[in-house]
């Protein structure tokens, strides 16, 4: 009996307890995911500010933590790319072949629809409080909270790679001055 795949993208800036909710919910539905990591060629920006290897660690490290079994787990980094039916042919040429295709993307769930992917839509995990941008303000304005949001082994690989700091600074240039492109592109 052939393997039951599935394919979940995001940015996981940062990897938070929403996406490790998502990953588990799918796993109870399928033998195998594949973590698609976007926007990996961009990093040190406000919307994206940790690079694709910090990203890989940041979640490897929060799937161990859990518990969760490694070998179902396949990860893979995707380039930056816009979001069209085009782009998802590219990325489902670097990934295993998938069964289906994870998302709340309206964009992506078309595409995959045209394409004949199954389209599975998770559940939303308390979206008020797992929004990346939000976790990155909280970082930016030192409000501890953020820590209760990403799993521990997150939080500990943030901290380790300067990533309170960077956000800092990547939220002042995108707010004070110098980068205004910067700040229409990946408005703070």
């Amino acid at each position: 009996m052939a393997l039951s795949r599935v394919l979940f993208i995001g940015r996981f800036q940062p990897f938070h307890k929403g996406h490790l909710a998502v990953i588990e919910w799918l796993l109870e539905r399928f033998d195998e995911v594949v973590v698609a990591i976007g926007m990996a060629s961009e990093s040190y920006t406000w919307r994206n500010p940790f690079t694709a290897g910090e990203r890989l660690l940041m979640i490897r490290e929060a799937l161990r933590e859990k518990g969760l079994d490694l070998s179902r787990i396949i990860t893979i980094t995707v380039p930056t790319l816009e979001v069209s039916i085009a782009s998802l042919h590219y990325i489902l040429m670097l990934s295993p072949p998938v069964n289906a295709i994870a998302t709340r993307n309206p964009v992506m769930e078309s595409a995959a629809r045209d394409i004949g992917l199954n389209i599975i839509i998770p559940p939303l995990f308390n979206r008020e409080a797992f929004m990346g941008e939000k976790i990155r303000l909280m970082i930016v304005a030192e409000d501890e909270k953020w820590k209760e949001l990403v799993p521990p082994s997150v939080a500990k690989i943030i901290e380790d790679v300067n990533g309170v700091e960077r956000l800092k600074k990547l939220y002042q240039v995108c707010k004070i001055g110098g980068a205004e492109e910067l700040c229409r592109v990946y408005p703070c």
